[in-house]
């Protein structure tokens, strides 16, 4: 199959459809990098360019409102609305100039957290009536934890009304063990840690006459890294949900758009089977905040002398610490540190030149 084309800006609509598709039929799959504020945004589009490839970039609710402020109160999810709007913006703006395609999503909108995706909706609806396209490209509702009825439900029920202004609706089935951004699956039973085939076609048959939708379903992920062993994947469980929609629907191979959640910590033979069965996102959020923070760790430590007073160092009492102090010299140091582990996560993937835009 040749190339795909992509334009640098915002995916969305058919052009998405047909990049999961694309991304099946060459076995590749795109990092989903969660991001807080225009440091760790700079960083994605920037690993992305160098990498040739389109890029997923997330807000998840924390990530919104830290981008927001964490001094605005978020009782009734205005901060996080306003946060995830306005980083939206900033990627729209910013996206051409880094010359990079780029899927905008949002992660993990637990029940409780429905509010704050019908603000985004509500905005990306403005955004469409005035614009011909959405804010957004796609939004994730996590309801794993509903019984499946309910899950698929709201799930369809939020999934038209996204339809209307081409959007992509992400569910889960199954839940995503350890903890992430407040939510703590570290004493899950370890059955709903694995995904049912039967309740993946349940899926396919609510959603598909709908819209465009992809599937989180748990082969035993879980976010965070952990000692190696102590978690099991098992991506056969993928593969027999793909079997199972082709044998019972003929439908063509790799019917289902699958994603990988809690990436971090997985080895590459893991990955590159998972994306063999369909999966065409994987998301990665502890090993990039690992990777962020490191840097700026080891040049605190090394600049330690400079750092405890604008004024004297080793070099003398009178000598200025401003070039150190600055947070453009260690944040960009952060941010360097990013782009380099999110390239081999676009290896893992196998996602490198598959592209031209």
């Amino acid at each position: 199959m040749s190339k795909i084309n992509l334009k640098p800006g915002i995916v969305t609509g058919n052009q998405l459809k047909e990049l999961y598709d694309y991304c099946k039929e060459t076995m590749c799959a795109i990092p989903a990098v969660n991001v807080i504020g225009s440091s760790t945004i700079n960083a994605a589009m920037q690993a992305a360019k160098e990498m040739s490839s389109p890029i997923i970039i997330q807000f998840s609710n924390g990530g919104a409102h830290f981008n927001a402020g964490k001094f605005l109160d978020n009782t009734d999810q205005r901060a996080t609305i306003a946060g995830a709007v306005a980083g939206a913006l900033h990627i729209r703006h910013i996206a051409p100039v880094y010359g990079v395609p780029v899927i905008l999503h949002t992660d993990h909108a637990a029940k409780k957290l429905l509010p704050w995706i019908d603000g985004l909706l509500d905005a990306g609806e403005d955004f469409f009536r005035k614009n011909g396209e959405p804010l957004y490209s796609s939004h994730m509702l996590d309801l794993s934890e509903e019984p499946l009825k309910e899950n698929l439900e709201i799930s369809a029920r939020y999934l038209e009304r996204m339809n209307k202004i081409m959007m992509s609706l992400e569910i889960e089935l199954g839940v995503t063990g350890g903890e992430e951004d407040g939510v703590d699956n570290t004493g899950i039973d370890n059955a709903k840690l694995y995904t049912q085939p039967d309740d993946v076609l349940k899926a396919y048959d609510k959603l598909k006459p709908i819209g465009h939708f992809t599937v989180a379903a748990s082969f035993g992920n879980t976010h965070g890294v952990y000692k190696p062993g102590n978690v099991k994947l098992t991506p056969p469980i993928l593969k027999n949900s793909q079997d199972k929609i082709q044998s019972v629907r003929n439908t063509g191979i790799k019917p289902v758009d699958l994603v990988f959640h809690g990436g971090s910590g997985s080895s590459l033979d893991e990955i590159r089977e998972a994306v063999s069965y369909g999966v065409v996102k994987m998301n990665i959020d502890t090993d990039t905040q690992w990777a962020f923070t490191q840097p700026i760790k080891a040049y605190m430590d090394e600049k330690d002398g400079y750092l405890h007073a604008q004024i004297g160092n080793p070099e003398g009492e009178d000598k200025p610490n401003k070039k150190y102090i600055d947070p453009r010299a260690w944040t960009n140091l952060g941010e360097k540190g990013m782009v380099q582990r999110l390239r081999r996560a676009f290896e893992d993937l196998n996602a490198p030149e598959k592209f031209t835009f």
